[in-house]
């Protein structure tokens, strides 16, 4: 039954997250350089402190320092976003300034046109009249094999991100399996949705996320989640972004049947950090926590936890090396019942869109 769902979780996610594609734009952008380069371009986007552009003659994508673009312009329209959490959409320009940092002017609909300092613009990315040309995110895949016991574990993590002026929508896919002679094949898969909408007041959100959890460890055959709340970007720079959510949260979970006979309800408050470290060409490291204190009187005292950790090193501009760690608990799982389930993999991550 286990390894049903998780074909079942696998081809979900590859079928959710595959298929999202973006289709290049029209390549007449144009990036200048401190020390004089000169680009001729598509500017895909930027993110933690990177600037990505694609040109005709070079395969794949071209990741570009930030702090080192002297001028930039495009007749296209992007979504910027600077470290106060505020967002414009419109056709690029910047000043041709030899000190820095340089003015970027973001023209929007109706002739209006605001001004910002480049080194406090933290997200630039591509958006369109077409659904397809707002998506970006990343796929992972890492397997391992020992002939000496015959062991072998694949692992799948997917994200991809929809942004919009005030709001964004994430869909995320984590899936691991592992087999070894003689025993059973053990089972993780996750798939959710999670989504924001900025408040007037500044860098401070409302948002939602639902997920669900099937945990072969655990003898958890499916556990959903629904959770709401409010949330503060603690920061939001070209070196780190830190985000932290508190709400409300419904859960239930299905168990194996030798376990638990019917499913369990839980009432608890949310807990969600969420945070990201990068250096420009270097490196990334995405932490992403949940905790949920059960506040229904039956269950007082009980916590649930997951975490999902991901370090990556930049190998080309697409491609990375990743090391990742995931990991649920619970304090009082049901009689006979593991209380955890937790592993880590080494692989290799793609990134499409303008990451």
């Amino acid at each position: 039954m286990n390894l049903r769902y998780s074909c079942v979780f696998l081809l979900l996610g590859g079928s959710l997250f595959s298929s999202v594609a973006l289709f290049g734009r029209e390549k007449s952008d144009v990036v200048v350089m401190q020390n004089g380069d000169r680009f001729t371009c598509e500017i895909k986007g930027l993110d933690a402190g990177v600037l990505y552009v694609s040109i005709d003659y070079v395969d794949g994508t071209i990741s570009v320092d930030w702090t080192k673009v002297a001028h930039l312009e495009s007749s296209q329209s992007f979504i910027v976003k600077d470290e106060n959490g505020f967002a414009y959409t419109g056709v690029l320009n910047s000043t041709k300034e030899t000190a820095r940092p340089i003015t970027l002017q973001v023209a929007e609909p109706g002739g209006q046109s605001v001004e910002l300092r480049a080194d406090r613009v933290v997200k630039l990315g591509e958006t369109s009249d077409r659904f397809w040309q707002r998506f970006n995110g990343y796929t992972s895949l890492g397997f391992i094999f020992s002939k000496g016991n015959e062991t072998s574990q694949l692992n799948v993590s997917s994200e991809t991100e929809y942004l919009r002026e005030q709001w964004a929508a994430h869909a995320f896919y984590n899936s691991s399996l592992s087999a070894a002679s003689g025993e059973s094949v053990s089972t993780r898969n996750q798939v959710g949705f999670d989504g924001f909408r900025r408040l007037p007041k500044e860098n401070y959100f409302y948002g939602g996320r639902v997920d669900f959890l099937q945990s072969s460890e655990e003898q958890i055959k499916l556990q959903t989640s629904v959770g709401v709340g409010l949330g503060r970007f603690l920061r939001d720079s070209n070196q780190s972004r830190v985000s932290v959510l508190g709400g409300l949260a419904w859960q239930n979970t299905l168990y194996d049947q030798r376990v638990f006979m019917t499913g369990q309800n839980l009432a608890a408050a949310m807990i969600v950090l969420d945070a990201r470290i990068f250096r420009f060409s270097k490196m990334n490291l995405t932490f992403k926590s949940s905790v949920f204190p059960a506040i229904s009187s039956a269950d007082r005292g009980r916590v649930r936890f997951n975490t999902n950790v991901s370090y990556y090193v930049k190998l080309t501009s697409d491609l990375s090396w990743t090391v990742s760690f995931y990991g649920n608990w619970d304090n009082r799982p049901p009689l006979r019942n593991s209380g955890s389930d937790y592993g880590s993999s080494v692989g290799l991550s793609w990134t499409y869109g303008y990451k």
